[in-house]
């Protein structure tokens, strides 16, 4: 069980993570955010929380909304992602907000945006949480 924990702690780590890391792009960088990224951040933020009390209690169960909310904004960061690279997706008239959704305030090697990183931190929490269900379900 001692597995588990680590676990719990690495699920809340990336949650943490991925949430200093959109501040950072907003309030250091100055990165507006658009449409698309507030929706990603209304799903990863209450992460923290979910998987900080999973942790502390050391029971997934206290964060068991957090897999759906993981599935929904790595949902919500795919498309978001596929509006900036693909361009049949992208809007024809102006953006989908204030900010272009499919502006692109990073690009490293061509590929890494911000609804990239987005896409990975949801994937790492998804494949955590689905992780210890399964130890869970095996003990």
């Amino acid at each position: 069980m001692k597995k588990v924990e680590s676990v719990l702690f690495l699920l809340w780590l990336q949650a943490f993570v991925a949430t200093m890391g959109s501040l950072y792009f907003s309030e250091i960088r100055g990165f507006v955010p658009c449409e698309m990224c507030w929706y990603q951040r209304i799903f990863m933020y209450p992460l923290v929380l979910l998987y900080g009390l999973a942790l502390i209690k050391k029971d997934i169960r206290y964060a068991q909304g957090g897999l759906y909310l993981s599935i929904i904004g790595a949902a919500t960061a795919l498309y978001h992602y596929g509006i900036q690279k693909v361009p049949a997706l992208q809007p024809e008239i102006g953006s989908c907000g204030l900010v272009p959704c499919n502006g692109q305030y990073i690009n490293v090697f061509g590929f890494i945006t911000i609804p990239l990183l987005s896409l990975i931190a949801f994937s790492v929490i998804i494949c955590l949480h689905v992780w210890v269900l399964k130890q869970i379900k095996k003990s």
